[in-house]
Protein backbone atom coordinates (compact mmCIF):
# COMPACT_ATOMS: atom_id res chain seq x y z
CA UNK A 1 0.00 0.00 0.00
CA UNK A 2 1.71 3.28 -0.74
CA UNK A 3 -0.01 7.20 0.04
CA UNK A 4 -0.90 7.50 -3.25
CA UNK A 5 -3.53 4.55 -3.23
CA UNK A 6 -4.53 6.08 0.11
CA UNK A 7 -4.95 9.28 -1.20
CA UNK A 8 -7.22 7.80 -3.92
CA UNK A 9 -9.41 6.49 -1.91
CA UNK A 10 -10.50 9.40 -0.41
CA UNK A 11 -14.39 9.68 -0.43
CA UNK A 12 -14.31 13.10 -2.07
CA UNK A 13 -11.93 11.11 -5.18
CA UNK A 14 -14.44 7.78 -5.51
CA UNK A 15 -17.80 9.43 -5.13
CA UNK A 16 -18.32 11.46 -8.18
CA UNK A 17 -17.57 8.11 -10.42
CA UNK A 18 -19.69 5.70 -8.19
CA UNK A 19 -22.30 8.43 -7.33
CA UNK A 20 -25.21 6.52 -8.76
CA UNK A 21 -24.19 3.74 -7.26
CA UNK A 22 -24.01 4.87 -3.66
CA UNK A 23 -25.96 6.88 -0.85
CA UNK A 24 -26.35 10.34 -1.51
CA UNK A 25 -23.82 12.57 0.45
CA UNK A 26 -22.55 16.22 0.29
CA UNK A 27 -18.89 16.69 1.24
CA UNK A 28 -18.10 19.86 3.11
CA UNK A 29 -14.29 21.48 3.47
CA UNK A 30 -13.05 21.04 7.05
CA UNK A 31 -11.85 24.40 8.62
CA UNK A 32 -8.29 24.59 10.52
CA UNK A 33 -10.15 25.71 13.61
CA UNK A 34 -12.45 22.91 13.43
CA UNK A 35 -9.53 20.12 12.80
CA UNK A 36 -7.62 22.00 15.81
CA UNK A 37 -10.54 21.63 18.29
CA UNK A 38 -10.82 18.40 17.21
CA UNK A 39 -7.43 17.17 18.01
CA UNK A 40 -7.31 19.42 21.50
CA UNK A 41 -7.34 16.87 24.12
CA UNK A 42 -7.87 19.56 26.63
CA UNK A 43 -11.41 20.61 25.50
CA UNK A 44 -13.77 18.26 27.02
CA UNK A 45 -17.33 20.30 25.68
CA UNK A 46 -18.54 19.60 22.66
CA UNK A 47 -20.03 22.41 20.68
CA UNK A 48 -22.02 22.89 17.46
CA UNK A 49 -23.22 26.36 17.47
CA UNK A 50 -26.43 25.22 17.80
CA UNK A 51 -26.62 24.33 21.07
CA UNK A 52 -23.34 25.19 22.60
CA UNK A 53 -23.03 23.34 25.51
CA UNK A 54 -21.79 25.67 28.77
CA UNK A 55 -21.58 25.64 32.32
CA UNK A 56 -22.22 28.37 34.45
CA UNK A 57 -22.64 30.87 31.11
CA UNK A 58 -20.88 34.03 30.81
CA UNK A 59 -20.20 36.21 28.18
CA UNK A 60 -17.03 36.08 25.81
CA UNK A 61 -15.99 37.70 22.43
CA UNK A 62 -13.87 34.81 22.28
CA UNK A 63 -14.69 31.93 19.56
CA UNK A 64 -13.40 29.21 20.35
CA UNK A 65 -11.49 29.87 23.95
CA UNK A 66 -12.08 28.17 27.33
CA UNK A 67 -12.64 30.60 29.85
CA UNK A 68 -11.35 29.05 33.56
CA UNK A 69 -12.33 31.44 36.22
CA UNK A 70 -10.82 31.01 40.53
CA UNK A 71 -11.71 32.72 43.58
CA UNK A 72 -10.52 31.98 47.31
CA UNK A 73 -13.66 31.17 48.76
CA UNK A 74 -15.04 28.64 45.85
CA UNK A 75 -13.81 27.44 42.44
CA UNK A 76 -16.22 27.85 40.00
CA UNK A 77 -15.39 26.75 36.81
CA UNK A 78 -16.42 27.90 33.73
CA UNK A 79 -15.96 26.69 30.45
CA UNK A 80 -17.64 28.25 26.88
CA UNK A 81 -18.06 25.37 24.31
CA UNK A 82 -16.09 26.41 21.16
CA UNK A 83 -18.18 27.95 18.56
CA UNK A 84 -18.07 28.16 14.30
CA UNK A 85 -20.92 29.82 13.57
CA UNK A 86 -20.66 29.91 9.56
CA UNK A 87 -19.48 26.07 9.41
CA UNK A 88 -22.59 25.23 11.59
CA UNK A 89 -24.96 26.74 9.22
CA UNK A 90 -23.17 25.13 6.34
CA UNK A 91 -23.87 21.69 7.95
CA UNK A 92 -26.96 22.19 9.10
CA UNK A 93 -28.06 23.39 5.81
CA UNK A 94 -26.41 20.07 4.00
CA UNK A 95 -28.26 17.81 7.35
CA UNK A 96 -31.62 19.67 6.24
CA UNK A 97 -30.68 18.75 2.56
CA UNK A 98 -30.48 15.36 3.00
CA UNK A 99 -33.78 15.45 5.12
CA UNK A 100 -32.40 16.12 8.65
CA UNK A 101 -30.29 13.02 9.53
CA UNK A 102 -26.94 11.79 8.11
CA UNK A 103 -24.09 9.50 8.70
CA UNK A 104 -20.87 11.32 9.06
CA UNK A 105 -17.57 10.47 8.29
CA UNK A 106 -14.33 11.74 7.42
CA UNK A 107 -12.16 11.57 4.16
CA UNK A 108 -11.48 7.62 4.71
CA UNK A 109 -13.28 6.92 8.05
CA UNK A 110 -16.09 7.28 10.08
CA UNK A 111 -16.62 7.18 14.04
CA UNK A 112 -17.72 3.52 14.32
CA UNK A 113 -15.62 3.22 17.76
CA UNK A 114 -17.66 5.89 19.59
CA UNK A 115 -20.85 5.44 19.14
CA UNK A 116 -21.32 3.86 22.20
CA UNK A 117 -20.96 7.54 23.55
CA UNK A 118 -24.28 8.47 21.61
CA UNK A 119 -27.39 8.57 23.67
CA UNK A 120 -29.23 6.27 21.63
CA UNK A 121 -25.57 4.17 20.68
CA UNK A 122 -25.80 5.39 16.70
CA UNK A 123 -23.96 7.14 14.28
CA UNK A 124 -27.04 8.92 13.10
CA UNK A 125 -26.67 12.80 13.54
CA UNK A 126 -29.17 15.60 13.20
CA UNK A 127 -26.62 18.28 14.21
CA UNK A 128 -22.80 19.73 14.45
CA UNK A 129 -22.90 18.93 18.41
CA UNK A 130 -23.79 15.30 17.64
CA UNK A 131 -21.17 14.92 14.79
CA UNK A 132 -18.12 17.01 17.48
CA UNK A 133 -19.51 14.27 19.97
CA UNK A 134 -18.37 11.61 18.90
CA UNK A 135 -15.83 12.80 16.21
CA UNK A 136 -13.92 13.63 19.46
CA UNK A 137 -14.13 10.67 21.18
CA UNK A 138 -13.43 8.15 18.15
CA UNK A 139 -9.36 7.34 17.79
CA UNK A 140 -10.00 6.36 14.07
CA UNK A 141 -11.23 9.83 13.62
CA UNK A 142 -8.00 10.90 15.00
CA UNK A 143 -6.25 8.49 12.84
CA UNK A 144 -7.43 10.27 9.94
CA UNK A 145 -6.41 13.82 10.94
CA UNK A 146 -3.13 12.91 12.68
CA UNK A 147 -1.33 9.30 10.89
CA UNK A 148 -3.36 8.86 7.76
CA UNK A 149 -0.36 6.99 6.14
CA UNK A 150 0.88 5.09 8.65
CA UNK A 151 1.09 1.47 7.09
CA UNK A 152 2.37 2.65 3.79
CA UNK A 153 5.49 0.87 2.13
CA UNK A 154 6.71 4.24 1.19
CA UNK A 155 6.33 6.05 4.65
CA UNK A 156 9.97 7.73 4.18
CA UNK A 157 8.33 10.05 1.30
CA UNK A 158 7.14 13.38 1.84
CA UNK A 159 3.42 12.54 2.65
CA UNK A 160 0.97 14.51 0.07
CA UNK A 161 -1.25 17.12 1.06
CA UNK A 162 -4.70 16.35 2.55
CA UNK A 163 -7.53 18.74 2.30
CA UNK A 164 -9.90 17.25 5.15
CA UNK A 165 -13.46 16.86 4.68
CA UNK A 166 -16.76 16.70 6.13
CA UNK A 167 -18.69 13.99 4.54
CA UNK A 168 -22.17 13.88 5.16
CA UNK A 169 -24.52 10.58 4.26
CA UNK A 170 -28.14 10.69 3.61
CA UNK A 171 -29.10 8.46 6.94
CA UNK A 172 -29.73 4.68 5.83
CA UNK A 173 -30.82 2.07 8.34
CA UNK A 174 -28.72 -0.64 6.98
CA UNK A 175 -29.05 -4.19 8.13
CA UNK A 176 -25.85 -5.46 9.52
CA UNK A 177 -26.31 -9.39 7.59
CA UNK A 178 -26.72 -7.26 4.44
CA UNK A 179 -22.77 -5.38 4.59
CA UNK A 180 -20.42 -7.32 2.49
CA UNK A 181 -16.77 -6.41 2.33
CA UNK A 182 -14.71 -7.14 -1.01
CA UNK A 183 -10.87 -7.51 -1.78
CA UNK A 184 -10.00 -6.33 -5.37
CA UNK A 185 -5.93 -7.35 -6.28
CA UNK A 186 -5.45 -6.14 -10.10
CA UNK A 187 -8.95 -5.29 -10.83
CA UNK A 188 -10.05 -9.04 -9.75
CA UNK A 189 -12.37 -9.79 -7.34
CA UNK A 190 -10.69 -12.14 -5.18
CA UNK A 191 -12.47 -12.39 -1.66
CA UNK A 192 -15.89 -11.68 -0.24
CA UNK A 193 -16.28 -11.29 3.62
CA UNK A 194 -19.50 -10.79 5.30
CA UNK A 195 -18.70 -7.70 7.28
CA UNK A 196 -20.30 -8.65 10.82
CA UNK A 197 -18.50 -11.34 11.64
CA UNK A 198 -19.35 -11.56 15.30
CA UNK A 199 -22.90 -12.81 14.19
CA UNK A 200 -24.41 -15.84 12.11
CA UNK A 201 -26.65 -14.81 9.72
CA UNK A 202 -28.94 -17.67 8.81
CA UNK A 203 -29.61 -16.10 5.30
CA UNK A 204 -26.49 -15.42 4.15
CA UNK A 205 -25.47 -19.23 4.94
CA UNK A 206 -28.80 -19.90 3.20
CA UNK A 207 -28.10 -17.61 0.22
CA UNK A 208 -24.36 -17.86 -0.07
CA UNK A 209 -24.51 -18.84 -4.03
CA UNK A 210 -26.90 -16.04 -4.75
CA UNK A 211 -25.36 -13.52 -2.48
CA UNK A 212 -22.03 -14.09 -4.00
CA UNK A 213 -23.13 -13.83 -8.03
CA UNK A 214 -24.87 -10.46 -6.89
CA UNK A 215 -22.00 -9.17 -5.80
CA UNK A 216 -19.56 -10.60 -8.55
CA UNK A 217 -22.34 -9.39 -10.95
CA UNK A 218 -21.96 -5.73 -9.33
CA UNK A 219 -18.47 -5.18 -9.15
CA UNK A 220 -18.15 -6.44 -13.00
CA UNK A 221 -20.98 -4.10 -14.20
CA UNK A 222 -20.27 -0.78 -12.56
CA UNK A 223 -16.73 -0.93 -10.14
CA UNK A 224 -14.15 -2.81 -12.39
CA UNK A 225 -11.81 -1.17 -14.25
CA UNK A 226 -13.29 1.88 -13.46
CA UNK A 227 -11.44 2.97 -10.28
CA UNK A 228 -8.15 4.77 -9.86
CA UNK A 229 -6.34 1.75 -8.56
CA UNK A 230 -6.07 -1.85 -9.65
CA UNK A 231 -5.89 -2.89 -5.54
CA UNK A 232 -8.35 -1.71 -3.30
CA UNK A 233 -10.94 -2.82 -1.03
CA UNK A 234 -15.29 -1.98 -1.29
CA UNK A 235 -17.96 -2.17 1.05
CA UNK A 236 -21.13 -3.12 -0.34
CA UNK A 237 -24.84 -3.80 0.84
CA UNK A 238 -27.09 -6.15 -0.88
CA UNK A 239 -30.71 -5.25 0.25
CA UNK A 240 -33.92 -7.36 0.77
CA UNK A 241 -34.23 -7.08 -2.70
CA UNK A 242 -31.29 -8.50 -3.67
CA UNK A 243 -29.90 -5.10 -5.45
CA UNK A 244 -26.10 -4.22 -4.45
CA UNK A 245 -24.99 -0.72 -3.05
CA UNK A 246 -21.62 0.52 -2.77
CA UNK A 247 -20.84 2.02 0.65
CA UNK A 248 -17.31 2.78 0.73
CA UNK A 249 -13.56 1.77 -0.91
CA UNK A 250 -10.74 1.65 1.05
CA UNK A 251 -7.20 1.39 0.70
CA UNK A 252 -5.93 -2.69 -0.04
CA UNK A 253 -3.52 -2.87 2.93
CA UNK A 254 -3.36 -3.30 6.62
CA UNK A 255 -5.16 0.30 7.15
CA UNK A 256 -8.29 -1.75 6.49
CA UNK A 257 -9.70 -4.60 8.39
CA UNK A 258 -9.31 -7.69 6.40
CA UNK A 259 -12.01 -9.55 8.94
CA UNK A 260 -12.73 -13.44 8.18
CA UNK A 261 -9.28 -13.13 5.83
CA UNK A 262 -5.84 -12.34 6.74
CA UNK A 263 -3.75 -9.93 4.84
CA UNK A 264 -1.26 -12.46 4.12
CA UNK A 265 -3.36 -14.92 2.24
CA UNK A 266 -4.74 -11.59 0.76
CA UNK A 267 -1.73 -10.84 -1.00
CA UNK A 268 0.58 -14.18 -1.06
CA UNK A 269 -1.40 -14.91 -4.54
CA UNK A 270 -2.68 -18.73 -4.66
CA UNK A 271 -3.75 -19.22 -0.66
CA UNK A 272 -7.12 -17.91 -1.47
CA UNK A 273 -7.63 -20.72 -4.48
CA UNK A 274 -6.07 -23.73 -1.82
CA UNK A 275 -8.34 -22.98 0.33
CA UNK A 276 -11.25 -23.42 -1.41
CA UNK A 277 -13.00 -26.76 -0.23
CA UNK A 278 -12.64 -30.01 -2.37
CA UNK A 279 -15.64 -31.02 -4.72
CA UNK A 280 -16.33 -26.96 -4.86
CA UNK A 281 -18.10 -26.06 -7.99
CA UNK A 282 -17.35 -22.37 -8.38
CA UNK A 283 -15.63 -21.37 -11.50
CA UNK A 284 -11.74 -20.36 -10.37
CA UNK A 285 -11.68 -17.25 -11.20
CA UNK A 286 -14.51 -16.65 -8.51
CA UNK A 287 -13.57 -15.23 -5.29
CA UNK A 288 -13.71 -16.44 -2.14
CA UNK A 289 -16.86 -16.39 0.11
CA UNK A 290 -16.28 -16.34 3.45
CA UNK A 291 -19.01 -15.70 6.35
CA UNK A 292 -19.54 -17.04 10.43
CA UNK A 293 -21.42 -20.03 10.11
CA UNK A 294 -23.68 -21.76 13.74
CA UNK A 295 -20.43 -24.11 14.33
CA UNK A 296 -18.33 -20.83 14.82
CA UNK A 297 -18.52 -19.16 18.17
CA UNK A 298 -20.18 -15.62 17.96
CA UNK A 299 -17.46 -13.30 19.41
CA UNK A 300 -17.76 -9.59 20.65
CA UNK A 301 -17.64 -6.59 18.32
CA UNK A 302 -13.83 -5.83 17.96
CA UNK A 303 -15.04 -2.05 18.15
CA UNK A 304 -15.72 -3.04 22.43
CA UNK A 305 -11.79 -2.60 23.14
CA UNK A 306 -12.91 1.30 22.44
CA UNK A 307 -14.93 1.20 25.15
CA UNK A 308 -12.35 1.02 28.13
CA UNK A 309 -8.70 2.45 28.71
CA UNK A 310 -6.02 1.08 25.89
CA UNK A 311 -3.71 0.46 29.19
CA UNK A 312 -6.39 -1.87 30.81
CA UNK A 313 -6.23 -3.53 26.58
CA UNK A 314 -2.19 -3.52 26.40
CA UNK A 315 -2.09 -5.22 30.03
CA UNK A 316 -4.63 -8.04 29.40
CA UNK A 317 -2.87 -9.08 26.18
CA UNK A 318 0.39 -8.67 27.07
CA UNK A 319 1.15 -6.17 24.14
CA UNK A 320 2.80 -3.62 26.10
CA UNK A 321 5.70 -5.58 28.20
CA UNK A 322 6.90 -1.90 29.60
CA UNK A 323 3.03 -1.58 31.23
CA UNK A 324 3.39 -4.92 32.68
CA UNK A 325 6.65 -4.36 34.33
CA UNK A 326 4.83 -1.22 35.80
CA UNK A 327 2.08 -2.61 36.94
CA UNK A 328 4.37 -5.71 38.54
CA UNK A 329 6.38 -2.91 40.53
CA UNK A 330 3.36 -0.97 41.33
CA UNK A 331 1.85 -4.25 42.90
CA UNK A 332 5.28 -4.94 44.68
CA UNK A 333 5.66 -1.85 46.20
CA UNK A 334 1.80 -1.60 47.56
CA UNK A 335 2.72 -5.30 49.45
CA UNK A 336 5.75 -3.99 50.87
CA UNK A 337 4.13 -0.78 52.01
CA UNK A 338 1.41 -3.21 53.62
CA UNK A 339 3.91 -5.24 55.43
CA UNK A 340 5.27 -2.49 56.99
CA UNK A 341 2.48 -0.75 58.00
CA UNK A 342 1.29 -4.26 60.00
CA UNK A 343 4.98 -4.73 61.83
CA UNK A 344 4.47 -0.88 63.29
CA UNK A 345 1.08 -2.34 64.58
Amino acid sequence: MKKEQVVNCQFSAWYPIFKKHTIKSLILPLPQNVIDYLLDDGTLVVSGGDNSTQQNQTNSDSEAEEDIQWSDDETTTTVIAPEFPEFNSKVLEAINTLGGRVFPKLNWSAPRDANWIALNSSLQCQSLSDIFLLFKSSDFITHDLTQPFLHCSDRDTPDPPINYELVLRKWSELIPGGEFRCFVKENKLIGISQRDYTQHYHHVSKQEAQISQSIQEFFSQNIQHRFLEEDFVLDVYRDSWGKVWLIDLNPFGEVTDSLLFSWEELTSGNSLSANQEEGDTVQQESPVFRHTTSEVTVQPSPCLSYRIPRDFVDLSSGEDAYKLIDFLKLKKNQQEEEEEEEAQQ
